[in-house]
């Protein structure tokens, strides 16, 4: 049982990538810190069912090896990204088209991220007429109904070059001080033509925001479009959960306690379910959005978009290797789709293939069925005879980022009261950890930490 009369400097509820990031930078300021988690396990949304030594995600949000808080955030020395090929392909009138993007070092000039975007555009347009793409042969595809990339034309493709170019060399805060729209309308409004919205970057950006529609803030949207270009699209190494649990291993022994439900919060104390009232000095709300609200009144809890993730396996896997594929025609209910254990092995045992595909919005009645199908056409082979694993649907996976969106969200509510997550800030997990870091420092700065106040003994682990 855990000790009521115990003291911590911070304790901070949920044990999220938020929560645990938060964690890190308090503890390696000398400040005792208490994790209290209700669920049995860490890691929040980003979990990991395991089945048969497969290893399904049940969200599957794609990071970008150029977030800048995966190299920032204490805990994460040690975590393995397993890239997606270069760029994406794109599933158009029946043909399979390469988008490819060089990702470029930190140290690469601005001069070398331009070329990189305007290279992406002109790989799209430089599609192959063949029905395979280069490094990937598939069978025979459906006549072909129009005769233009899904970029359109030459002109197209280079104000698509130049607006990619202005991304991936624009410094952050001057994309969040543009006008603000919804992202369909402000990429209309700077002349980017619907072929080229529809072709590319809706199918891309649903994929990378999780919002087939494209009602997302065009700032958070542009800052989706600047990650990708400048980087490449990738998956921790074992699933979803590895992240999470890496930063919960990295902690001092007994932070982190999980089967703990929090029912209420002060400034200076936490209420319980199980163990009382613990005493602390501040008190971070690190859960997601509803919970957050539920402990904090008065919190803003947006609309969510919800996700399904759809796992297969099959002894004979599609022949698109590491690439994430995406439907530019929506033709069906998958957004977008990767033979995952060819991008990361260890999801899948030996002999076996792991494809992971994504609904975004309300599943249809037969979810499996209507998948299959689309994966037939996107994939271009049979998928009767493969074996669905798993189907993960979540109603309230990721936060909607619509106009007017703050991605920075004040963290610090009071003095001894801190909120942090996804939904303070971008719904990525760089907005996690970028928010969890924002309010790690507000503590920090409000407690005038020099090292920590307790000398108690650690918190025995929850019954």
């Amino acid at each position: 049982m855990l000790e009521p009369a115990y003291q911590a400097d911070v304790v901070i509820v949920g044990a999220g990538v938020a929560g645990l990031s938060a964690a890190h930078q308090l503890t390696s300021a000398g400040v005792t810190t208490a994790v209290l988690e209700a669920a049995p396990y860490t890691g929040g949304r980003m979990s990991t069912e395991k089945i048969d030594g497969f290893r399904l995600d049940r969200i599957g949000q794609l990071l970008s090896t150029s977030y800048p808080e995966l190299r920032l955030t204490p805990g994460l020395d040690a975590l393995a990204l397993r890239p997606f090929a270069p760029g994406v392909l794109l599933h158009s009138d029946g043909r399979r088209h390469r988008a490819g993007a060089f990702a470029t070092s930190a140290s690469a000039s601005r001069a070398r991220r331009t070329r990189g975007a305007i290279y992406a555009v002109r790989a799209l347009a430089s599609a192959p007429r063949s029905s395979s793409v280069r490094g990937v042969q598939g069978p025979a595809s459906p006549p072909r109904v129009r005769t233009s990339a899904p970029l359109g034309t030459a002109v197209d493709q280079a104000r698509l070059g130049a607006a990619l170019a202005r991304l991936a060399s624009a410094p952050v805060e001057r994309l969040l001080a543009r006008a603000e729209l919804p992202a369909a309308q402000a990429l209309a409004a700077r002349g980017v033509p619907a072929r080229t919205i529809d072709g590319f970057l809706r199918p891309l950006l649903a994929a990378l925001l999780c919002d087939p529609e494209l009602t997302t803030s065009s700032r958070c949207a542009d800052l989706a479009l600047r990650a990708f270009v400048s980087g490449r699209l990738c998956v921790p190494e074992g699933g979803a959960e590895a992240l999470p649990e890496l930063l919960a291993r990295a902690l001092p022994p007994g932070t982190v306690h999980t089967g703990v439900r929090v029912t209420s919060v002060a400034t200076t104390s936490v209420t319980t379910a199980e163990h009382g009232e613990i005493r602390c000095r501040a008190v971070l709300v690190a859960t997601d959005a509803r919970t957050a609200a539920e402990l904090l009144p008065g919190l803003r809890v947006p609309d969510f978009h919800p996700v399904t993730v759809v796992h297969h396996t099959t002894d004979e896997p599609p022949t698109t290797g590491a690439s994430l594929l995406l439907d530019a025609d929506r033709g069906g209910p998958v957004a977008h789709t990767a033979v995952l254990s060819q991008v990361d092995p260890s999801r899948a045992p030996a002999g076996r293939a792991l494809v992971s595909s994504t609904v975004l919005g309300a599943p249809p009645p037969d979810i499996d069925t209507a998948v299959r199908m689309h994966l037939s056409r996107l994939y271009g082979t049979s998928t009767t005879r493969w074996e669905t694993l798993a189907v993960h649907h979540t109603p309230q996976a990721v936060p909607a980022m619509r106009p007017p969106h703050d991605p920075r969200r004040p963290v610090r509510l009071l003095a001894g009261l801190y909120v942090c997550g996804d939904h303070r800030d971008t719904s990525t997990v760089q907005g996690a950890l970028h928010s969890a870091h924002r309010a790690a420092t507000a503590i920090l700065t409000d407690l005038g930490a020099a090292g920590s106040l307790h000398r108690a003994e650690p918190l025995r682990a929850a019954a």
